[in-house]
Protein backbone atom coordinates (compact mmCIF):
# COMPACT_ATOMS: atom_id res chain seq x y z
CA UNK A 1 0.00 0.00 0.00
CA UNK A 2 1.08 3.55 -0.69
CA UNK A 3 -0.17 6.62 1.16
CA UNK A 4 -2.89 8.62 -0.51
CA UNK A 5 -1.19 11.92 0.42
CA UNK A 6 2.34 13.35 0.49
CA UNK A 7 3.89 12.44 3.84
CA UNK A 8 6.69 14.97 3.33
CA UNK A 9 4.56 18.07 2.63
CA UNK A 10 2.03 19.99 4.69
CA UNK A 11 -1.47 20.47 3.25
CA UNK A 12 -2.30 24.15 2.74
CA UNK A 13 -5.53 24.04 4.72
CA UNK A 14 -4.32 22.71 8.08
CA UNK A 15 -6.02 24.18 11.15
CA UNK A 16 -3.68 26.39 13.19
CA UNK A 17 -3.25 25.43 16.86
CA UNK A 18 -3.79 28.12 19.49
CA UNK A 19 -1.88 28.64 22.72
CA UNK A 20 -4.15 27.16 25.39
CA UNK A 21 -1.68 27.90 28.19
CA UNK A 22 -0.94 24.19 28.69
CA UNK A 23 2.84 24.81 28.69
CA UNK A 24 2.95 28.03 30.72
CA UNK A 25 4.30 26.16 33.77
CA UNK A 26 7.36 24.77 31.97
CA UNK A 27 9.97 27.60 31.77
CA UNK A 28 12.43 27.27 34.65
CA UNK A 29 11.30 23.74 35.54
CA UNK A 30 13.99 21.15 36.26
CA UNK A 31 13.52 17.95 34.28
CA UNK A 32 12.96 14.80 36.33
CA UNK A 33 15.50 12.01 35.89
CA UNK A 34 13.64 9.64 33.54
CA UNK A 35 15.92 7.71 31.16
CA UNK A 36 14.22 7.08 27.80
CA UNK A 37 14.98 4.47 25.16
CA UNK A 38 16.88 5.84 22.18
CA UNK A 39 17.07 4.72 18.58
CA UNK A 40 20.84 4.36 19.12
CA UNK A 41 20.17 1.49 21.54
CA UNK A 42 20.96 3.45 24.70
CA UNK A 43 18.91 5.13 27.39
CA UNK A 44 19.08 8.92 27.53
CA UNK A 45 18.37 10.95 30.66
CA UNK A 46 17.66 14.47 29.38
CA UNK A 47 17.93 15.84 32.94
CA UNK A 48 21.57 14.76 33.12
CA UNK A 49 22.80 16.26 29.84
CA UNK A 50 25.18 19.21 30.15
CA UNK A 51 24.78 22.37 28.10
CA UNK A 52 21.87 23.07 25.77
CA UNK A 53 19.61 20.40 24.36
CA UNK A 54 16.77 20.86 21.87
CA UNK A 55 13.97 18.36 22.44
CA UNK A 56 11.18 18.50 19.92
CA UNK A 57 8.16 16.47 20.97
CA UNK A 58 5.88 15.33 18.18
CA UNK A 59 2.69 13.26 18.09
CA UNK A 60 3.45 10.52 15.55
CA UNK A 61 5.67 10.15 12.48
CA UNK A 62 3.79 8.67 9.58
CA UNK A 63 5.01 6.03 7.19
CA UNK A 64 4.93 5.97 3.39
CA UNK A 65 3.06 2.65 3.39
CA UNK A 66 0.20 3.73 5.70
CA UNK A 67 -2.41 6.47 5.60
CA UNK A 68 -2.83 8.69 8.65
CA UNK A 69 -5.67 7.99 11.03
CA UNK A 70 -8.99 9.38 9.78
CA UNK A 71 -9.39 12.91 11.12
CA UNK A 72 -5.64 13.43 11.76
CA UNK A 73 -5.39 16.48 9.50
CA UNK A 74 -8.37 18.13 11.21
CA UNK A 75 -6.68 18.19 14.64
CA UNK A 76 -4.84 21.52 15.06
CA UNK A 77 -1.10 20.82 15.27
CA UNK A 78 -1.24 17.06 14.66
CA UNK A 79 -0.07 16.89 11.05
CA UNK A 80 3.56 17.60 10.18
CA UNK A 81 5.82 15.28 12.20
CA UNK A 82 7.82 14.09 9.19
CA UNK A 83 8.31 17.62 7.74
CA UNK A 84 9.34 18.86 11.22
CA UNK A 85 11.79 15.99 11.65
CA UNK A 86 13.26 16.60 8.19
CA UNK A 87 13.71 20.29 9.04
CA UNK A 88 15.61 19.39 12.23
CA UNK A 89 17.73 17.03 10.14
CA UNK A 90 18.45 19.79 7.63
CA UNK A 91 19.32 22.31 10.39
CA UNK A 92 21.21 19.81 12.57
CA UNK A 93 24.71 21.07 11.71
CA UNK A 94 23.63 24.68 12.40
CA UNK A 95 22.05 23.72 15.74
CA UNK A 96 25.19 21.81 16.75
CA UNK A 97 27.34 24.80 15.75
CA UNK A 98 25.15 26.89 18.07
CA UNK A 99 26.05 24.50 20.90
CA UNK A 100 22.88 22.42 21.12
CA UNK A 101 22.30 18.68 21.06
CA UNK A 102 19.09 17.61 19.30
CA UNK A 103 16.60 14.87 20.14
CA UNK A 104 13.16 14.09 18.79
CA UNK A 105 10.71 12.54 21.25
CA UNK A 106 7.39 10.77 20.73
CA UNK A 107 5.34 8.03 22.35
CA UNK A 108 6.02 5.62 19.49
CA UNK A 109 8.13 2.60 20.39
CA UNK A 110 11.83 2.53 19.55
CA UNK A 111 11.47 -0.02 16.73
CA UNK A 112 8.92 2.20 14.97
CA UNK A 113 11.19 5.21 15.47
CA UNK A 114 14.22 3.35 14.05
CA UNK A 115 12.40 3.00 10.73
CA UNK A 116 12.02 6.80 10.61
CA UNK A 117 15.69 7.38 11.55
CA UNK A 118 16.83 5.11 8.71
CA UNK A 119 14.33 6.30 6.09
CA UNK A 120 14.88 10.00 6.83
CA UNK A 121 18.68 9.67 7.37
CA UNK A 122 18.57 11.42 10.74
CA UNK A 123 21.89 12.48 12.29
CA UNK A 124 20.32 12.55 15.79
CA UNK A 125 18.47 10.11 18.02
CA UNK A 126 14.75 9.77 18.58
CA UNK A 127 13.59 9.03 22.13
CA UNK A 128 10.58 6.94 23.09
CA UNK A 129 8.28 7.88 25.95
CA UNK A 130 5.78 5.17 25.11
CA UNK A 131 4.71 4.90 28.77
CA UNK A 132 4.20 8.71 29.01
CA UNK A 133 6.56 8.89 32.00
CA UNK A 134 8.29 12.17 31.12
CA UNK A 135 5.16 13.60 29.48
CA UNK A 136 3.09 13.03 32.62
CA UNK A 137 5.86 14.13 35.00
CA UNK A 138 6.08 17.46 33.13
CA UNK A 139 2.28 17.68 32.71
CA UNK A 140 2.64 18.12 28.95
CA UNK A 141 -0.54 18.49 26.89
CA UNK A 142 -1.86 15.47 25.01
CA UNK A 143 -4.80 14.64 22.75
CA UNK A 144 -6.64 11.48 21.71
CA UNK A 145 -7.79 10.13 18.38
CA UNK A 146 -9.32 6.71 17.74
CA UNK A 147 -8.66 5.73 21.35
CA UNK A 148 -4.93 6.46 21.05
CA UNK A 149 -3.22 9.13 23.16
CA UNK A 150 -0.60 11.43 21.61
CA UNK A 151 1.61 14.23 22.95
CA UNK A 152 1.00 17.66 21.44
CA UNK A 153 3.80 19.24 19.41
CA UNK A 154 6.15 21.16 21.72
CA UNK A 155 9.81 22.11 21.45
CA UNK A 156 11.88 22.57 24.60
CA UNK A 157 15.30 24.11 25.00
CA UNK A 158 16.86 22.52 28.06
CA UNK A 159 20.01 23.92 29.63
CA UNK A 160 21.81 21.78 32.21
CA UNK A 161 18.57 19.94 33.00
CA UNK A 162 16.36 23.05 33.31
CA UNK A 163 13.78 24.12 30.72
CA UNK A 164 15.06 27.43 29.37
CA UNK A 165 12.64 28.06 26.50
CA UNK A 166 9.35 26.56 25.30
CA UNK A 167 7.97 26.74 21.78
CA UNK A 168 4.22 26.00 21.95
CA UNK A 169 2.16 25.77 19.95
CA UNK A 170 4.48 24.89 17.10
CA UNK A 171 3.14 25.91 13.69
CA UNK A 172 3.98 25.38 10.96
CA UNK A 173 5.94 22.32 12.04
CA UNK A 174 8.40 22.48 9.13
CA UNK A 175 9.48 25.99 10.22
CA UNK A 176 10.21 25.05 13.85
CA UNK A 177 13.90 24.14 13.42
CA UNK A 178 14.64 27.48 11.76
CA UNK A 179 12.86 29.37 14.58
CA UNK A 180 14.82 27.38 17.18
CA UNK A 181 18.10 28.09 15.39
CA UNK A 182 17.23 31.79 15.30
CA UNK A 183 16.51 31.83 19.04
CA UNK A 184 19.76 29.97 19.83
CA UNK A 185 21.67 32.40 17.62
CA UNK A 186 20.24 35.34 19.58
CA UNK A 187 21.37 33.73 22.87
CA UNK A 188 24.92 33.18 21.67
CA UNK A 189 25.08 36.76 20.36
CA UNK A 190 24.28 38.17 23.80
Amino acid sequence: MTRSDNLYALPADLPVPVDDGACDHLPGLRLPSIPLSSTAGARVDLAALPGRTVVYLYPHTGRPDRDALPGWNEIPGARGCTPQTCAFRDHHAELRALGANVFGLSTQDTDYQREAVERLHLPFELLSDERFELIEALRLPTFELAGIRFVKRITLIVRDGVIEKVFYPVFPPDGNAEVVAGWLGEQTAD
